[in-house]
């Protein structure tokens, strides 16, 4: 153990490995952690403490871990998964910094020292080992894309730039730990921990690692964890900025409809007055892109409120995850709604006085189809922005208590 200064507090290493049958490869990866200790001091790291949890292997990786009497063991009698074996781990560690890493011998331990020294000349929550960013690295093509789709996306939801949002070694500071969790008990655990790391702005870190081919047969299916990644990646980032995704999807929506209606309306004015299956085809497209563009960015705009309330703080992200304008663009809904309620109230009016004059329906539908699109769309808008003007105010009323009674 390293000499402390009379100043500093002792700092000390927990290294969880999560262990499902892997007798091939367990002894090598044990040895080669425990032989890290002396470089760990010149991190300023003074203790190591080295855990094994036995997933239920059927094999006799618990029997060989067993025989190290520097590693902490711990068997869990039924298979739970990766991440439970790694949430198991932290819980009974000592140690204020926690690292992990798989026990296949993919990743190299010898770094940790480096990671261990980021974490703490830097003050990062999370230092993560990236296998994207350059080192010598042998993962397969099709993992390689994976996780370069997976890293972008994670980089898109949350507005910050990262190279591997999977990568399974890690140090984080202890204290971050509740912050990260709830994280869920499969291989998703290490990009669901990156997009709520993000999302948290946590002191984020990464640090070029080497990456070997494993010692046997992984245990990643890339298909259907590659489905389990997606799926909860996005899904953790709709728990804190709702409208990056609902509202992007919902712009591009109304993009579309923009463009069509564009279209439709500068071959009115030219004097078409008939559309052929693909014109009546794009009208359709463009009325459903219209209505549903609204909708989801409105949905959007709503939930961020309702995440605002879970966190108990105004919380204000946004579609670019940066605000665009001074107020709000959800604060403008009111507004945007009754005038487009009212210009499509003139339109329905104006055709109906058009009509009474001798005007046929070929002549009236586009502004009719105009005129009813207008209404509803209006109205989703004043209806929205009633709804989040109502959680607005239950979002800040706890701030507002607290200030009434300091006087």
């Amino acid at each position: 153990m390293a000499v402390l200064s009379a100043t500093r507090k002792a700092n000390i290493l927990s290294v969880v490995i999560p262990a499902y049958n892997e007798e091939g490869g367990i002894a090598e990866i044990i040895e080669r952690v425990l032989a890290i200790r002396p470089k760990l001091a010149d991190a300023q790291v003074d203790d190591l403490e080295l855990i094994v949890v036995d997933d239920g292997s059927h094999d006799k990786t618990a029997d060989i871990a067993a025989r190290y009497s520097q590693v902490h063991l711990i068997r869990q009698p039924v298979n739970r998964g990766y991440g439970a074996a790694l949430k198991t781990g932290f819980s009974q560690a000592r140690g204020n910094l926690l690292g992990f890493l798989d026990a296949d011998g993919t990743y190299p331990p010898e770094h940790f020292p480096n990671l261990c020294r980021v974490a703490l000349t830097e003050n990062a929550d999370l230092v993560v080992g990236s296998r994207m960013s350059g080192s010598e690295s042998e993962m397969p093509l099709v993992r390689r894309i994976g996780n370069f789709i997976f890293a972008n996306l994670v980089s898109l939801l949350s507005n910050r730039r990262i190279s591997d949002s999977s990568s399974g070694m890690r140090v984080i500071r202890r204290e971050a730990l509740p912050r990260l969790y709830p994280l869920p008990d499969g291989l998703n655990f290490t990009p669901v921990m990156s997009t709520r790391a993000l999302h948290e702005e946590m002191c984020w870190r990464e640090i070029p690692i080497p990456y070997k081919e494993r010692v046997g047969r992984s245990k990643l299916s890339v298909v259907q964890d590659g489905t389990r990644f997606l799926y909860t990646i996005i899904w953790t980032a709709m728990n804190y900025n709702p409208v990056r995704i609902l509202g992007g999807i919902g712009l591009g929506l109304a993009v579309i409809a923009g463009v069509i209606a564009a279209t439709i309306v500068g071959m009115r004015l030219s004097g078409v007055t008939q559309l052929g299956p693909w014109g009546v085809v794009s009208v359709f497209a463009a009325s459903l892109c219209a209505v549903f563009g609204v909708t989801l960015f409105s949905l959007g705009a709503t939930f961020n409120y309702l995440v605002s309330l879970f966190h108990k703080q105004p919380i204000r992200q946004g579609l670019f995850g940066k605000p665009m304008f001074k107020r709000p663009l959800e604060r403008h809904f009111g507004w945007m709604g009754l005038a487009a309620m009212g210009l499509g109230l003139a339109l329905g009016t104006g055709s109906l006085i058009l009509s009474l004059d001798g005007w046929t329906i070929e002549r009236l539908w586009f502004w009719l189809l105009s005129a009813v699109l207008l209404l509803l769309v209006g109205l989703q808008l004043a209806v929205f922005w009633l709804i989040m003007r109502v959680l607005d105010e239950l979002s800040r009323r706890e701030l507002e208590v607290d200030r009434d009674l300091a006087g």
